[in-house]
């Protein structure tokens, strides 16, 4: 089976929405389905479309060492956690609150190869060349220092190790740019500068030794090889 409809199986399992932001991120109540339509021009394929892309370049069976930074809720990545037993995996988020929130999920889906700390991207507590998969889904965009989280996510990789994720960049929808500036960044959801499609694509490809980069809507979502 191809991966990405593995990964799409896998969030059958996703649960009940538990909030706001669940319901968003997997389009699982009413108002998550409106604001995916109304701000972000998508319907459930598109979400569906970015998230595997992101969510593809952990294969299938994968045992080694992982680091999802934030972790959120977990409710995108949790469900693909539980098909990975044999993985050790570290979530990281600066908030207490989405961490208990990631915490509950995982106990709710019988995901127990996964340990929890709070921390900041900025500076990650962890060894140079300490994880083989680092993750990271829609955090870059509110991240304060975009820099030290390029530079802090690469380091803690390994040689060969993969790097992937997903997160919004301006020029993709132009109603959505609006939206992201009247409304998420007053409100402090997202912080500038963003990145382009393009200026990512530049950005990954001098860091990374193999770099892929798709966008749907004002969504990019990437893979790389360090």
């Amino acid at each position: 089976m191809e991966r990405r409809e593995e990964i799409r199986q896998a969030y059958g399992s996703v649960g009940a929405a538990h909030g706001f932001y669940d319901g968003m991120m997997s389009g699982s109540t009413r108002l998550g389905r409106w604001v995916q339509r109304h701000v972000w021009r998508m319907d459930p394929e598109d979400a569906m479309a970015y998230q595997t892309g992101a969510l593809a370049a952990i294969p299938a069976g994968f045992s080694g060492r992982l680091l999802e930074v934030p972790v959120g809720t977990g409710v995108l990545s949790m469900p693909v956690f539980r098909t990975l037993p044999e993985a050790e995996i570290v979530c990281l988020d600066y908030s207490e609150k989405m961490m208990d929130a990631a915490r509950r999920r995982a106990a709710a889906l019988g995901v127990g190869n996964v340990t929890f700390c709070q921390g900041d991207v900025g500076q990650l507590p962890f060894p140079d060349e300490s994880f083989d998969i680092v993750v990271s889904l829609n955090g870059f965009h509110a991240f304060p220092d975009k820099e030290r989280a390029y530079r802090e996510t690469w380091r803690v990789l390994r040689r060969g190790g993969r790097f992937c994720g997903c997160f919004y960049v301006e020029g993709g929808n132009a109603h959505t740019d609006r939206c992201i500036r009247r409304l998420y960044v007053p409100a402090g959801f997202f912080t500038p500068p963003f990145e382009t499609e393009e200026s990512l694509r530049t950005r990954l490809a001098a860091q990374y030794r193999q770099a892929e980069v798709g966008r749907v809507q004002g969504i990019a979502y990437f893979q790389c090889v360090k």
